[in-house]
């Protein structure tokens, strides 16, 4: 469905006026030289993993020339205060030149920063390796004891403790970052760039076009069946013609995490990611036990779709199918008011936000050649975000941006962190997105008719069924590609076939097993990060999680409302069960996971009485 009206592009002149200005430039230089500065300090410092004196209070000074052995409490604080100032930097300059890679791929002076800037953070991750080490080696309880900026970090430092142990030798550490560059990394943008220019060509009312990836996968919430097939078919044919070096980019990329985990002695992938993800395995394997358990309930509203489709039972292409060709259509200035309005009703500040995001031109909307798939949202500097969608002008489009706002909203109360206790596990990032998400659906089902209130419950069920089926069926995927990737490289038959697997398991009879989607792997970005493995079932812990807060909120609003901006801005200070446990949530307990279900479970019920009538 195309929208009437120019979807925005976002404006990033107030970071730096182009990436050809002075201003960028120096932004720039002024980054390696703090860099190299900061690898001088480091080395001054002697901040590697050899043990180091007893803290004390007694003041220094940080020269340039070989000093006696410095006290640590000063030392420590100078080292933290200019490693996080080096950190924020690196931030604003590798989003701003972000921002113009995954907008157009084609750029070439984009794609050069991109380049360049990876070797600065080539020596920032050795540097980030180093600190680890040197963590490692401290008594850091003492240390959080007697410095208010070291327990200020005291989660990050207990965190970096447990890490150290994980490291390998300081000149494998090394090596390996110099490696991921032209190894994972570049593997990854390999994907990035292949899948953003990918074109696919189809038949359409007037006749042969063809259409960048994105544009064709937006044909899935076309009303036309047999547009929807044909572009399900371009899209598959689009997908195994770029198979071959897609498939060589995922058996390098899982690979090297493979051999990276297993020499610093993790277990398993799975368990580094939970590590960095803030959970351990028995809330993982509660939450994901609890999901299996609500598949059947998925495939009722899956059948209940069909029904209303006139279906036997729905193809992959019918997953996001509008119910009916009159469905009200969402021009992009008529969702931001709503999604303003429907803030403001739990908050002024909220609304106030959302309200500087559109007037400010945060947003790029607009689906277009060399422009990636999907959407993000990412912090540049202070308060201020940039979010990235391809809008389509239906509810769906609705609730992803009011979703990318939600973490420009978290990125707001993250803006008084310093850039270590910015870094979030994925499962806590995911909250403030869902419960933004959430109030935008619930607003919509009060204002809308019976008709209405069908579409949205479709939509959001759309996206529920994703999060919890879909993303069981890729982490499934992933971690049976790890296990098999330890023997031999996988070929492109056997990872489809891996992917159906998964689909089968998860979906069930629900989808015709004819119809599927065998190049899942191909087309997702999230598996082509050797940094962030497992890039999955964090995103159905945000959503359950996200529902059990918003379920909080609704019992006792003023109560939760006190509380809740707080959580926002400690998500980095604590692990998920400690955050939780502040609004009485139990993250082993069975009872909280069902629960968020639940409500799933009622719009799955009330979907499928409208459905009837």
């Amino acid at each position: 469905m195309a929208t009437t009206k120019a979807l925005p592009h976002w404006d990033m002149t107030p970071i730096y006026p182009s990436l050809e200005s002075p201003q960028f430039a120096q932004a720039f230089s002024s980054l390696l030289t703090a860099l190299s500065e900061l690898v001088a300090l480091f080395d001054i410092c002697a901040i590697r993993s050899e043990p180091h004196v007893t803290p004390s209070d007694e003041p220094t000074e940080i020269s340039t020339t070989t000093p006696p052995p410095l006290p640590l409490l000063p030392t420590f604080e100078t080292v933290l205060t200019r490693y996080n100032s080096v950190l924020d930097t690196a931030r604003t300059v590798g989003a701003y030149i972000s921002c113009f890679v995954t907008t157009d791929s084609r750029d070439t002076l984009a794609q050069a920063k991109m380049s360049e800037l990876q070797q600065a953070q080539i020596r920032l991750s050795q540097l980030g390796i180093r600190f680890v080490a040197w963590i490692g080696s401290l008594d850091i309880e003492t240390l959080i004891a007697q410095s208010p900026l070291a327990q200020e970090h005291a989660h990050m430092l207990r965190q970096a403790k447990v890490q150290a142990t994980h490291l390998m030798s300081p000149d494998e550490e090394a090596l390996a970052a110099e490696l991921h560059v032209i190894g994972g990394s570049a593997w990854t943008k390999l994907h990035g760039t292949l899948t953003s220019q990918l074109l696919v060509t189809l038949e359409t009312l007037e006749g042969t076009q063809t259409f960048p990836m994105s544009v064709a996968r937006n044909l899935a919430f076309d009303p036309d069946r047999a547009l929807r097939r044909r572009a399900y078919e371009a899209e598959l044919i689009g997908w195994h013609q770029s198979a071959v070096p897609l498939a060589a980019a995922l058996n390098s990329i899982k690979g090297e995490v493979n051999t990276i985990t297993r020499r610093q002695r993790w277990d398993s992938p799975l368990d580094a990611s939970l590590f960095s993800n803030s959970i351990d395995r028995q809330t993982l394997a509660v939450m994901m036990s609890v999901a299996r358990a609500s598949f059947p309930h998925f495939r009722r509203y899956l059948r209940a779709k069909a029904h209303m489709l006139g279906l036997e039972r729905l193809a992959w292409y019918d997953l996001f199918s509008p119910l009916g060709n009159d469905e009200f259509v969402w021009e992009f200035d008529e969702a931001a008011q709503f999604i303003v309005e429907q803030f403001h009703t739990y908050s002024p500040r909220l609304a106030n936000f959302a309200a500087r995001a559109f007037r400010e031109h945060w947003i790029d909307a607009e689906p277009r050649p060399g422009k990636r798939d999907g959407a993000y949202c990412i912090s540049l500097r202070d308060d201020v975000s940039r979010v990235f969608a391809n809008y389509k002008p239906t509810f769906p489009g609705v609730s992803t941006l009011a979703h990318e706002l939600g973490h420009a909203y978290h990125n707001l109360n993250l803006s008084t962190r310093t850039a270590l206790q910015k870094r979030l596990p994925m499962t806590l990032a995911e909250t403030a997105s869902t419960f933004c998400e959430t109030i935008i659906r619930q607003a919509a089902l009060r204002y809308a008719s019976q008709r209405e209130q069908m579409s949205i419950l479709e939509a959001s069920l759309q996206g529920s069924c994703q999060i919890v089926v879909d993303i069981s069926s890729r982490f499934l995927f992933e971690l049976r590609v790890f296990e098999r990737r330890q023997q031999r490289e996988l070929s492109i038959e056997e990872l489809n076939e891996i992917m159906l697997e998964a689909q089968n398991e998860t979906y069930g009879d629900a989808l015709d097993p004819q119809a599927l989607h065998p190049y899942m792997w191909a087309m997702k970005p999230h598996y082509y990060s050797a940094d962030r493995s497992f890039y999955n079932y964090p995103y159905m812990f945000g959503l359950l999680f996200g529902l059990g807060l918003y379920a909080r909120y609704r019992q006792d609003p003023e109560s939760f409302k006190r509380g809740y901006d707080d959580l926002l801005t400690s998500t980095g200070l604590a692990d998920a069960a400690t955050l939780a446990a502040r609004f009485g949530i139990d993250l082993h307990a069975e009872s909280f996971w069902q629960a968020s279900l639940d409500l799933i479970g009622t719009d799955i019920d009330l979907f499928e009485a409208l459905s009837r009538s």
